[in-house]
């Protein structure tokens, strides 16, 4: 099946979409309207693509027939020329239509649970977490998302040893899949009187929020503890337990989250993380079965696996998975990383389209 064929089936399934969500049974149900409307914006970039494809092939077939035919020489002049447009045209057409095949994730359109763990370094690696946790909340803002923190465990220095928060926005999934890794900074501690550079870590983990269609969990294999929430200092204590940690006793998994007044709150929050921790073990291990060892060009994905180094000194960022370096640490630090973003998923759909070559 050539490549036009295969959008062409794609066609025949966008009209079917369109059809069934005209019925008045269908249009009455609001989940399965709202199914039917997700599954028919996902491939109407290709429909579209279809239809401009054939309306060059069109002008490209008449324009030749012009030329072929002679006659007035200013025309032909005119049809040579529009045949050069259109032949770019379709080879674009062509470019952007592989692209549009390509394997699709089935999670890019989802919301994301980020965890930032402070890694070597100590308090250093702490404000650094702060910072990542900074950086993402910018970025979200620039973007219209929401962010909101699901758990976290401060230190004393404004620094985090842990933070797990939900990003909530279009697309958010398949911009922020690239920052799980190992992230390193290196830069002079504010409290170092000799001014030497220190080299601290933080790991980030982005996982797609999972749905209860996305993770079946068993009641019964949940062990829920509830416990009097900590507090820096000793002030505020809450004087009832509300803090919530929940086991998921076949696979050992655990979620917990202090962070609200209300028992309830926090159970719902530490079940969102749990969640999305079940779906990431799973497709992980079912991904080691299918692929192996196999890594791709823009890494693995690991989160041991080091991937941006934040040189303050140099005023420099480098991702290693693609050997980008940028002079702006202030303004990435603020949120500005969609050009590393852009490099790393650019490089990951070269390897894609050479991959599945048409």
């Amino acid at each position: 099946m050539s490549m036009w064929d295969r959008l062409a089936a794609t066609e025949q399934r966008f009209e079917e979409l369109t059809a069934e969500m005209a019925k008045p049974e269908v249009a009455g149900d609001y989940e399965r309207l709202q199914k039917l409307a997700r599954e028919r914006a996902a491939i109407e970039q290709v429909v579209t693509l279809l239809h401009e494809y054939r309306a060059a092939e069109r002008g490209l077939k008449e324009a030749r027939a012009l030329v072929d035919e002679g006659g007035d020489p200013e025309l032909v002049a005119m049809a040579r020329d529009e045949i050069a447009q259109l032949t770019a045209r379709i080879e674009d057409l062509e470019e952007q239509a592989k692209r549009a095949l390509l394997p699709k994730d089935p999670h890019d359109d989802k919301d994301v649970i980020v965890e930032i763990r402070g890694g070597t370094g100590g308090d250093e690696a702490a404000l650094f977490a702060a910072d990542l946790y900074r950086m993402y909340s910018r970025y979200a803002d620039r973007r219209g998302w929401q962010t909101e923190v699901l758990s976290s465990s401060e230190t004393g220095i404004g620094g985090f040893k842990e933070i797990i928060f939900a990003m909530r926005g279009q697309g958010a999934f398949s911009r922020l899949k690239y920052e799980s890794g190992v992230h390193r900074v290196q830069r002079v501690p504010a409290t170092e009187a000799q001014g030497r550079i220190h080299t601290s870590t933080a790991t980030v983990a982005v996982l797609p929020e999972a749905e209860d269609v996305d993770v079946h969990i068993d009641e019964n294999d949940l062990r829920i503890d509830i416990f009097h929430a900590s507090s820096h200092g000793g002030q505020n204590v809450q004087k009832v337990a509300s803090a919530v940690r929940i086991t998921h006793l076949p696979t050992g998994l655990v979620a917990s989250c202090q962070d609200e007044r209300s028992q309830h709150k926090n159970k719902t929050k530490a079940m969102s993380v749990l969640r999305a921790r079940l779906l990431d073990q799973r497709e992980r291990e079912q991904a080691a079965e299918v692929a192996g060892a196999r890594k791709a060009q823009v890494g693995t994905g690991e989160r041991s696996e080091k991937i941006r180094t934040y040189n303050f000194p140099q005023d420099r960022v480098t991702d290693h998975r693609v050997g980008l370096t940028l002079h702006n640490l202030e303004g990435i630090l603020d949120g500005q990383i969609d050009d590393l973003i852009d490099a790393v998923a650019t490089s990951e759909e070269a390897r894609l389209l050479e991959q599945h070559a048409v």
